[in-house]
């Protein structure tokens, strides 16, 4: 099977929930950028209600080349940067272990104010 690398297209940067401790010694999370690579994405297309868009392109669904530096991303430490947004991961599928290519899909995440984008 011929790969064609420019397929992936899009930079994508994965990023990991850290604990540190402040200068109170209090324990905090922090968001810190984990590994940066090259991937293809796929949208979804928005739901319609009375022929308007109601929930459009929330869910992307990125693949990225199989390596090492991505085996450890799960869905509850880790989330993607993509456009100046920011991705909650859903689930992560390893392609069925061959090693080749990795998909992980991934909504985009609702800040606190009700709009959508980066925490």
């Amino acid at each position: 099977m011929e790969r064609k690398i420019a397929r992936f297209n899009v930079k994508i940067t994965f990023q990991k929930n850290t604990v540190y401790e402040d200068a109170y010694k209090n324990q905090r999370t922090r968001w810190e950028d984990f590994f940066t690579c090259h991937a293809y994405a796929s949208t979804f297309s928005g739901d319609e209600s009375r022929g308007e868009v109601t929930y459009e392109n929330r869910t992307v669904t990125f693949e990225t080349r199989a390596c090492s530096e991505l085996t450890p991303v799960n869905s509850k430490e880790y989330r993607i940067l993509f456009k100046g947004e920011a991705y909650d991961l859903e689930y992560v599928d390893p392609m069925n272990y061959q090693n080749r290519t990795m998909k992980f899909k991934a909504r985009r995440e609702v800040r606190l104010d009700g709009q959508e984008g980066n925490n």
